[in-house]
């Protein structure tokens, strides 16, 4: 029965994106300053880091990045990376992670996985304990992130960078996937695979959230920008208010959450998008309400309201008046 579940929800997976993130491996690292470290490490999955405990320097490159006790970072697939301990012991969980196109590969990986008997263990050894196919390096993680719809895009500058360091309040939730991830991998338990797979496309859309939060305080730095998609905003606003847009659909036409485009719009404007499309509303209906031969119920709808309940308790609220008080007073 869960296998048969587990099918189907790859296969809607697979029909929405072309893609299903699988686990390689969850490992444990403990580390202390006497051990002896690989000078560099490279994968062909990518590798979610999360610090338990400890200091230590991540080195990508020409660039370190320090992660203290709770840090979580994402390093691409063919990453050289070296980890330098800071402290006197370090302990990590380290998730490795791919996706795969199709059916076919899908079931090529689940077999290499259990020849390899791919385990929960503790290890001082860098890197997955198996072999991961070079497909996998391929396939990037906004492939998946397509899926969840949030408007991350391979256009960002975020998404093309080789590692990003998650600082949000997605950093709890994604550390308690990983351990519940992990945990479940080392069980065996009836509907294993299921539930692995549950918890990896939730990560993934956590993952998702997150990366999409690093642009937008990308963007609250590049103050331009931010304004820039405010405009476009406004404007898409101004062309469709009529129409019964929500602030939400205007936030996600210029790829932003709600909460951050309704900060960014008061800032530029000084009224908040719900106030401003109330007031484009409310100043076309009482051009509508002008004309004597239209119904009060069809300019409602004609205004952009929902309801000519909400169109009265919305215009009485604004003018102080009903519509019928107003096309009185105005005739």
């Amino acid at each position: 029965m869960s296998n048969k579940l587990l099918s189907a929800i790859e296969d809607d997976v697979f029909l929405s994106e072309g893609s299903v993130p699988i686990v390689i491996e969850g490992l444990e690292h403990s580390y202390d300053t006497k051990d002896s470290l690989p000078d560099e490490s490279m994968h062909n999955s990518h590798e979610l880091l999360y610090l338990r405990e400890g200091k230590i320097d991540l080195i990508i490159g020409s660039e370190t990045v320090t992660l203290t006790k709770g840090s979580v970072v994402v390093i691409r697939p063919l990453v050289r990376h070296k980890l330098v301990i800071r402290s006197s012991k370090a302990d990590m969980l380290n998730l490795y992670f791919g996706f795969v196109h199709d059916t076919s590969d899908l079931e090529a990986t689940k077999e290499s996985r259990k020849t390899n008997k791919a385990i929960h263990t503790k290890s001082n050894n860098a890197g997955p304990s198996v072999s991961i196919p070079g497909s996998l390096a391929k396939i990037s993680l906004e492939s998946f992130l397509k899926f969840a719809d949030l408007g991350v895009t391979e256009d960002n500058d975020i998404t093309r960078q080789p590692f990003f360091v998650i600082k949000g309040n997605e950093k709890k939730e994604i550390n308690q996937l990983s351990e519940r991830i992990v945990l479940e991998e080392a069980e065996n338990r009836y509907a294993k695979d299921l539930m692995v797979h549950t918890l990896m496309v939730e990560l993934m859309i956590i993952l998702s959230r997150a990366i999409r939060g690093e642009w937008e305080e990308s963007l609250r730095v590049k103050n331009g920008k931010a304004k820039e998609l405010v405009a476009i905003a406004k404007q898409y606003m101004d062309e469709n208010f009529d129409q019964g847009i929500t602030v939400s659909e205007a936030a996600s036409y210029v790829f932003l959450s709600q909460g951050y485009f309704t900060r960014a719009f008061r800032d530029d404007t000084g009224i908040s998008p719900m106030n401003y499309l109330m007031k484009k509303r409310i100043e076309k209906a009482c051009k509508l309400l002008q004309n004597n031969e239209i119904k009060v119920s069809a300019i409602s709808l004609q205004s952009g309201f929902s309801s000519p309940q909400r169109f009265n308790v919305a215009f009485r609220k604004q003018m102080g008046m009903t519509p019928m008080e107003y096309r009185k007073k105005y005739l």
